[in-house]
């Protein structure tokens, strides 16, 4: 009981601390990565003290870089990298190596034992993927040059902080010319190729037997237990977990249940980072960064100075605006979190000792806290310099929203259709749909398609509800239909929403959420049916068609006649007779016309038809 008393204990520290520090990060716009630092100071053994070990907390923490290694995998489209090769393998290797190499010559040169440069230069050249695409989203520079190139850099960074982890082992003091690590080289190897063709072959298979079985929460227990069992073996096997988080992302990446896998797992990845990160802030030995505070300061500025000189010489070869290249070197130039993993992995191995390793740490951790308040000079700058009627380095204030215009919530016999036409004219678009066999038999003929519940939030963000344009509602079932459009209605009330309606009742519901672009999916089919019947029985295709082009008007207008009165059956069913009486007086009249003038109206009077 005691034991269970102290863990609540902490985790109640942890999330109040979260809580009432990170929003107000957030309000003086330094973001919640740096909250989530500063909440970690505040309560870790250099500043109240309310945690004193750290450490405990570690092993969970880093949980949350493995979710974050998986979601990056999961977007890393073989498509998408081929198309950007160049900025990725090219511009990424060119920033890394550059940056690694000045500075681990500057520590050469001053003296520091070998393995410090090698390892402090990988480490600090990355940079922090969590901050930087933050900041690329809240200011939308996705679209522009230098946000297309900070994004392919950030890639690659993410993809070799692997192999970066992958080196420490080999540095350590334990590792001899024996050759048993060849040993445990082999067996990694292995795992890995394991990994890649068992994904193959039976990943997918096994995700779509559990979305069959339509429960969401156990679909969020499978994609837990996937990353858990990927990064499990191969830690036993001596490599990184967040490889093998990796390796499974890149598996799925082109796999119909990426976005429902992004989705569940984001909350947890948020929260774990967080916790990570408030770890990393207690770890950081403020002692020793006060007993070398001059070699700290040095490093820091230092360091920054360097990557900000290679990363411009980078931009201007990369053909970055030169408008763009103060953000995109304040947004490398800071060091990233996986830093943090490369350098505690490095002291746990003994590659580094515990004051290398502080004062790494805590560079890194200023770097990040530092590149916020840049950047909010920067803008000052860049205000100040509009004042005086200057250029304003903003390309990003004029940046159009990026991503399909139209959403198709609902895949099935309806919504094929209207994605069908879309796709003929060549619009784009997203899909969603939660049936797991339609979506696989869709994507054998090209389609698309994402398998996921629609009427999520967090889903909708991820399809790009934010910048879409229409949000196209084919849903089968009702509720879910009419759920969905409460929830567009209220985050997202610029897209225009064109729904299906199964019945009038259906349709009365549409209208009551001030819907009006609404199709009842049997109506035209019927209508197009009775037509072909008028014409077998030697109607004019002419006027077969005049008769159901009338009725689906009439059909149309009563039933916007009866809404406002659909909830008062007495008015309901007296409007309905008196639409009947309508309906009967047209056809009535038009019979007396066809009588008057029967050639008007037939081809050929009840003979079979050659057309």
């Amino acid at each position: 009981m005691p034991h269970e008393s102290h863990w609540l204990q902490a985790a109640l520290v942890y999330l109040v601390a979260a809580i009432a520090v990170v929003p107000l990060a957030r309000k003086f716009g330094l973001g919640t990565i740096i909250g989530y630092l500063a909440a970690g100071m505040l309560i870790g053994p250099f500043g109240l003290r309310l945690v004193r070990d750290p450490d405990a907390i570690m092993g969970v923490a880093e949980f949350g870089v493995v979710l974050m290694m998986f979601l990056i995998g999961l977007e890393l489209e073989p498509p998408r990298l081929w198309s950007m090769r160049r900025a990725i393998f090219g511009w990424g290797s060119v920033q890394l190596l550059g940056c690694a190499l000045v500075l681990g010559l500057i520590a050469q040169a001053g003296g520091a034992p070998w393995p410090l440069p090698l390892v402090g230069g990988l480490g600090l050249a990355l940079s922090s993927t969590a901050v930087s695409l933050q900041v690329i989203q809240e200011r939308n520079l996705m679209p522009t040059a230098g946000g297309q190139a900070a994004f392919a850099i950030l890639l690659f960074q993410d993809v070799a902080a692997i192999p970066i982890l992958a080196l420490n082992p080999l540095l350590a003091p334990r590792m001899t010319a024996s050759g048993g690590h060849w040993g445990e080289a082999l067996r990694a190897v292995l795992v890995v190729a394991a990994i890649i063709l068992a994904g193959r072959l039976l990943l997918r298979h096994a995700l779509r037997w559990i979305a069959r079985s339509g429960s969401p929460e156990i679909f969020t227990a499978a994609a837990l237990a996937l990353v858990v069992a990927l990064a499990s073996l191969m830690q036993a096997v001596g490599l990184s977990m967040a490889l093998g988080a990796f390796l499974g992302g890149v598996l799925l990446a082109e796999s119909e249940y990426r976005r429902e896998l992004e989705t569940d797992l984001e909350p947890f990845k948020g929260l774990l980072l967080g916790l990570f990160f408030m770890a990393v802030g207690m770890s950081i030995d403020f002692h020793v960064i006060a007993a070398h505070l001059m070699l700290v300061l040095g490093l820091l500025l230092g360091f920054l100075a360097l990557k900000a000189l290679v990363l411009l010489m980078l931009a201007r070869r990369a053909g970055v605006p030169a408008p763009e290249r103060p953000v995109f070197m304040l947004l490398l130039a800071q060091g990233g979190e996986f830093a943090f993993v490369v350098f505690q992995q490095a002291a746990d191995l003994h590659v580094l000792d515990d004051a290398q390793t502080s004062m790494l740490i805590g560079t890194v951790a200023l770097s990040m806290l530092l590149t916020p308040l840049l950047l909010v000079a920067l803008d000052r700058l860049e205000r100040r310099r509009a004042a005086r009627g200057g250029p304003v380095a903003s390309p990003h204030a004029l940046a159009e929203p990026q991503g399909a215009p139209v959403i198709v919530a609902g895949f099935g016999r309806y919504g094929q259709i209207v994605g069908r036409m879309l796709h003929a004219n060549g619009i784009a678009m997203t899909v969603l749909d939660q049936d797991a066999e339609q979506v696989e038999a869709l994507r054998v003929f090209g389609f698309r398609v994402h398998y996921g519940d629609a009427t999520r939030l967090d889903l909708l963000r991820l399809a790009g509800a934010d910048n879409a344009r229409v949000l196209v509602i084919a849903i089968d079932d009702v509720d879910q239909s009419l759920k969905l459009v409460d929830l567009a209605r209220e985050h997202f009330p610029h897209l225009a929403l064109v729904t299906r309606a199964r019945n009038v009742s259906h349709w009365f519901a549409l209208r009551d959420r001030g819907v009006t672009l609404i199709e009842r999916e049997t109506l035209d089919a019927s209508l197009m049916s009775a037509r072909s019947v008028l014409e077998q029985l030697g109607w004019h295709p002419h006027h077969a068609r005049e008769q159901a082009v009338r009725f689906r008007r009439h059909s149309i207008a009563q039933l916007e006649q009866l809404w406002p009165h659909y909830r008062d059956e007495k008015a309901l069913v007296s409007m309905a007779r008196q639409g009947r009486r309508q309906l009967e007086e047209l056809f009535a009249q038009e019979r007396a016309e066809r009588q008057a003038r029967p050639d008007l109206w037939r081809d050929e009077p009840l003979t079979r038809r050659d057309d």
